[in-house]
């Protein structure tokens, strides 16, 4: 039951239903409620435990006919296993195995487990053979295949372990013996359909547990390819990816904050506060902590390559803004200016085209940048700011604005830089990052998603 359970979530997760670790639980106290028998019901009882919304619900009776019909015999062997079945069905093999051999089929393998599929074939046990290839096929991991590519590894592992080289030696042996053997035709026609069936239940699995496969390989090479290098037909599937991490970033923060507001249990204030009720502890006292929020004021390069990882900067920081609600933003290319109140009155895709098209389009001017922004924001900055830079450094052999940044890193918390261009192009041609990594916590490369995760997941740590 077990196996049959964790390969059922396997294929949930594959269509895109969550499944946690609890609900696994819940599903499993639920088989063992009602059992394999009635179909009808134990989709009723797992669907009240794993699906969630009518999107899940769908997804789930989807994935539930599809696997209970290509591995329903699967099910009921692990069920078998469940209720100590197995050895009967053991016992059973073997002395179809000694049977073989005591035919006098001299290449069968007789007395070993290999012998028993040559029965199996032979008498067209259905059943038998079914049962004989989900136990193979769960134990050469089935449920693991990824890529079309696997599909011949997987029916040769699955055919080796049911038994297959007993059959090709009985094959070879008749053969050598009678070229017209009828029995060797026969067995040469079983043994065809045997390798059918076989390729039949792989290319089922195959598109139960790969159902996103494809999905979900495309958001992985693209959380890695460096933000400049993603192509206008990409940008959808980017957005959405943004939108994921960024909830993630939320559910794993909020819930760590909501602890921290709560606070601590205060062991001695309560065990006193309850003296009048004999020490029973009727009321509690929380040690209380103060919750700084953190105050963001992200500063984006929106010139050149560097405007494609504002843009996903900027969508990133306003997506979290319930773990980071205090987010001031400006863009700058030639000048700078405030882009805040764009992101309060207008959708965060809408308010970032808007911020790129609008400040985007001049010569990069680091020194008028930073000077503006001391005069911005300076009087604003204090012990809970964190100033995030991202631009490449590169001032056009102007002035870099190095002595503005370090007056603005004297009042801030922290300030972050970051930038697209990898280390090896650092304080190259007219890059300026040693003077202005200098007035800096910290400078980073910064080219992807995953990078970008990093960074606001440790933003968002502050607000605990």
């Amino acid at each position: 039951m077990t196996q049959v359970l964790s390969d059922f979530v396997k294929a949930l997760r594959a269509a895109d239903v969550r499944v946690s670790t609890a609900e696994s639980i819940e599903a499993a106290a639920a088989i063992e409620a009602v059992g394999f028998a009635e179909r009808s019901l134990l989709k009723t009882a797992l669907s009240q435990v794993l699906a969630k919304s009518a999107d899940d619900k769908a997804r789930f009776d989807d994935c539930f006919d599809r696997f209970f019909t290509t591995a329903e015999l699967a099910t009921l062997g692990a069920d078998a296993a469940a209720d100590d079945a197995d050895e009967a069905g053991s016992d059973a093999n073997e002395a179809g195995a000694n049977e073989a051999g005591a035919g006098g089929s001299g290449g069968d393998g007789s007395g070993s487990g290999d012998g028993a599929l040559v029965m199996l074939l032979e008498q067209g046990d259905t059943a038998g053979l079914q049962r004989r290839m989900a136990g193979a096929a769960r134990n050469v991991q089935l449920q693991n295949i990824r890529l079309f590519t696997q599909r011949g590894m997987y029916m040769r592992r699955i055919l080796e372990d049911m038994g297959i080289e007993a059959v090709d030696d009985l094959l070879h042996a008749l053969v050598r013996a009678d070229d017209d053997d009828p029995r060797a035709a026969r067995l040469r026609e079983l043994k065809a359909r045997l390798v059918e069936n076989v390729a039949e239940l792989v290319d089922r699995e195959m598109l139960l547990y790969t159902a996103n496969a494809g999905t979900r390989l495309r958001e992985e090479v693209l959380q890695k390819t460096p933000l400049a290098r993603v192509e206008m037909r990409d940008f959808k599937v980017m957005h959405e990816l943004v939108r994921k991490l960024a909830k993630r970033l939320v559910s794993l923060h909020a819930r760590r904050r909501r602890v921290a507001r709560r606070g601590r249990l205060d062991v001695r204030h309560t065990i006193r506060k309850n003296i009048e009720y004999d020490g029973l502890l009727f009321d509690t006292v929380w040690k209380r902590v103060r919750v700084d929020r953190p105050k963001v004021i992200a500063v984006c390069d929106v010139s050149g390559s560097v405007a494609q990882v504002a843009r996903f900067l900027l969508l990133f920081l306003y997506s979290v803004n319930e773990v980071i609600p205090k987010v001031r933003s400006f863009a700058f290319s030639n000048h700078l200016g405030e882009i805040t109140e764009l992101f309060e009155t207008r959708p965060v895709d809408e308010a970032v085209t808007t911020a790129l098209n609008t400040w985007g389009m001049g010569a990069t001017d680091y020194g008028g940048a930073l000077a503006e922004l001391e005069r911005l924001t300076l009087e604003d900055i204090d012990h809970r700011t964190t100033v995030l830079i991202l631009g490449d450094a590169r001032s056009n052999y102007s002035d870099p604005g190095d002595r503005a940044l370090r007056r603005i890193h004297e009042r801030a918390r922290r300030v972050l830089w970051l930038t697209p261009e990898p280390p090896a192009l650092w304080n190259s041609g007219d890059s300026e990052m040693r003077k202005l990594g200098s007035c800096c916590d910290r400078v980073e490369p910064c080219r992807s998603l995953k990078h970008l995760e990093r960074v606001i997941s440790e933003i968002a740590r502050t607000a605990i």
